[in-house]
C-alpha cells in the first residue's frame, strides 16, 4: 500500500541519517585522539621547561590538566568493525553524560554478514533500553557492561546493565515479548539473520545475550 511504502521510506531515511550521525561522532573522537599523540612531544617539551626554572607546582598543574585530556581521549572505544565503533563510543559519550559506569571489552572483525545498519540497531537499541533502565536508579548504582567477541561463526553480545524491577524468568526466543518498540526491532533483526537472543532479569539487574551468524 502507498501507506506502507511512504512510512518504510521515512523509516529508511531516519536509518541513514542516523548512521552518518554515528559515522561523525566517531571520526570527531579519532581526531581528537590523534590531535593528542601528535601534541605528545610538545607536552613533554613543556614540562621540561618547567623543571629546569624549578616550577615544580606549574608541573602538577599541567599533569593535572594532562590526565583529565587523556581520560576523555581513552574512552574511545576501537574494536576493528567501523560501525560497531561509530554506534558505541556516541552511546558511551551519552552514557558519561548521564552519570553511567561503562566497561566495555569488544574485539569483531571488519567483515560480517549482518549489514552495517541492522548491527547499528542491535547494539544502538540495547544500549538505549540499557541506559533508561539505568536512569531510573540512584547514580551510584548506575551500570553497564558490554561484551562482543566472536565464538566460531557467531558474533556474540553480551550485556548487563543495572535495573529496578521484579525478578523474572530468562528466556531464550527471537520474538519480542512486551519490550518496547527498540527491542522488538532488535528481535526482528536476529530473526532475520537466524540468531538467537536470551534474556534474563534477576534482582537489580537485566541481561541480555545475542549470537548473529557470521
Amino acid at each position: 500500500m502507498l501507506f506502507d511504502r511512504l512510512v518504510a521510506k521515512r523509516v529508511a531515511a531516519f536509518e541513514i541519517e542516523l548512521m552518518q550521525k554515528y559515522y561523525l561522532e566517531a571520526e570527531n573522537l579519532y581526531t581528537k585522539m590523534r590531535g593528542w599523540r601528535h601534541d605528545y612531544r610538545h607536552h613533554i617539551q613543556a614540562m621540561k621547561v618547567h623543571a629546569a626554572n624549578g616550577e615544580y607546582g606549574e608541573i602538577e598543574k599541567y599533569l593535572d590538566m594532562l590526565d583529565e585530556d587523556l581520560t576523555n581521549v581513552e574512552t574511545v572505544i576501537r574494536t576493528g568493525n567501523r560501525m560497531a565503533d561509530a554506534v558505541l563510543n556516541s552511546k558511551l559519550s551519552l552514557a558519561m553524560e548521564r552519570n553511567i559506569r561503562v566497561k566495555v571489552e569488544a574485539q569483531i572483525p571488519v567483515s560480517l554478514t549482518i549489514s552495517e545498519l541492522d548491527l547499528c540497531v542491535v547494539i544502538g537499541n540495547l544500549l538505549d533500553n540499557a541506559m533508561d533502565a539505568c536512569m531510573e536508579l540512584p547514580q551510584e548504582q548506575r551500570l553497564i557492561r558490554l561484551y562482543m567477541e566472536m565464538k566460531g561463526n557467531y558474533l556474540y553480545l553480551s550485556l548487563m546493565n543495572t535495573a529496578g524491577g521484579q525478578k523474572k524468568k530468562g528466556f531464550f526466543s527471537t520474538k519480542g515479548e512486551g519490550h518496547g518498540f527498540g527491542l522488538g526491532r532488535v528481535d526482528r533483526v536476529v530473526q532475520k539473520y537466524g540468531g538467537r537472543i536470551k534474556r534474563a532479569s534477576e534482582d537489580g539487574a537485566f541481561s541480555t545475550e545475542v549470537l548473529l551468524p557470521q
